[in-house]
């Protein structure tokens, strides 16, 4: 360890994609990318062609970006009060903070609450788990509670004793994600009864990144609560996820306070223009939510019917599976040899300690997945 670094550095390790997701390098295997909760399908040639005119007429390569990213801003609110009718008390740039993906916002909301030992924070695991990384990263405590293995709700008990007994620093923020990765579940009417309870010197994250597909949202109570942030992405159902655009919603005051921490010219100008462009054509571009939600529910229907495996409802673009806890068929395998197997034969997934999460992909992807599935615990039994 270099003298000079932080000694808890040396007991994290890096965040590493796998290769072929990332790389723009050609890969001897064709991989089906179904560990990363992308969407499958690339931005429609039309619209390529009009960013790409875009970077040859409009962007300037040396001049810095828009660093307030304004047309950016009303072009969000517009979308946000259209999608969750608003018009009676709409949303203004006001409200909007624009990140380099919501993994910047997560760690400037970071910055802003808990930073110099001001504060931890609270998660339910399993969730994304970037919020643990970029706290820890910061010398920020985290505090973990548990989950009901059978839907997923925030064990709500332990959470308040929690945020009641910690202490030096208290927890000044709690994460959810509405709904959660990887378990596919929106929150319940009990946890939500339980984050309006919060009081205002907590900070609620609500990170709504599937909102799309699920069509859930609390946009509409954030007028009311000064003290709850929501975050969206352009990187799932917008299909942008290779030019990183986040962002977050919230009361004016506390959009004011992120904007302090950010650092300038944080989005590059081809980013900006993109987002704008797949606003001006979201239209087109979330028609194929449909697509993926009755592929969704096609691959739910298929994998609920081996008698091995337990698939949970999904209210977004992927699935949590586990392997059925009293199956004679799942003793012989675990998850471990799935996943491995999976990847062998072209289709990678996410392993996670309980389960396997898995992407909605094309519908010839999915099949590939199905058939996949079967082989892999075929070939575990003999």
């Amino acid at each position: 360890m270099l003298p000079f670094i932080r000694s808890d550095l040396a007991q994290f390790t890096a965040y590493k994609p796998h290769p072929s997701s990332n790389t723009a390098e050609p890969v001897a295997t064709q991989f089906d990318r179904l560990d990363t909760n992308e969407s499958p399908y690339d931005l429609p040639l039309e619209l390529k062609e009009k960013l790409a005119w875009t970077y040859q007429q409009v962007i300037e390569t040396n001049r810095y970006p828009d660093g307030g990213h304004e047309l950016l801003k009303d072009a969000i609110a517009e979308y946000i009060n259209e999608s969750a009718n608003l018009a009676s008390s709409p949303l203004t740039a006001a409200n909007i903070s624009v990140g380099n993906g919501s993994d910047e916002l997560i760690r400037s909301l970071l910055i802003a609450t808990c930073l110099g030992g001001e504060g931890s924070i609270l998660v339910a695991n399993p969730t994304f788990s970037m919020y643990g990384i970029l706290a820890q990263t910061l010398g920020i405590k985290v505090v973990t509670v548990g989950r009901n293995e059978t839907n997923f709700e925030i064990d709500l008990t332990a959470a308040q004793t929690a945020i009641t007994q910690t202490q030096n620093p208290p927890i000044r923020v709690v994460f959810v994600v509405h709904p959660n990765s990887p378990t596919a579940n929106p929150l319940t009417a009990a946890e939500l009864v339980w984050l309006r309870s919060l009081p205002e010197e907590i900070l609620v994250v609500i990170d709504e990144a599937y909102f799309e597909f699920s069509q859930n949202t609390l946009v509409d109570e954030l007028a009311q609560r000064p003290n709850w942030i929501i975050l969206r992405t352009f990187s799932k159902a917008f299909r942008l996820a290779a030019l990183r655009v986040g962002y977050c919603i919230a009361h004016p005051e506390a959009i004011a306070i992120l904007e302090k921490v950010r650092l300038p010219y944080n989005l590059p100008s081809f980013s900006l223009a993109a987002a704008l462009v797949a606003l001006q054509n979201r239209q087109l571009l979330l028609s194929s939510v449909t697509q993926t939600l009755n592929e969704r529910d096609r691959l739910i229907a298929i994998l609920a019917q081996h008698p091995a495996l337990q698939v949970s409802d999904s209210a977004a673009n992927f699935l949590y599976v586990r392997l059925k806890p009293n199956s004679s068929t799942a003793k012989n395998f675990t998850l471990q040899n799935l996943h491995q197997q999976l990847s062998n034969s072209g289709t990678l997934v996410r392993l996670l300690s309980e389960g396997l999460r898995i992407t909605i992909g094309t519908p010839a992807e999915n099949s590939r997945t199905w058939e996949r599935l079967q082989a892999a615990i075929a070939n575990c039994e003999s």
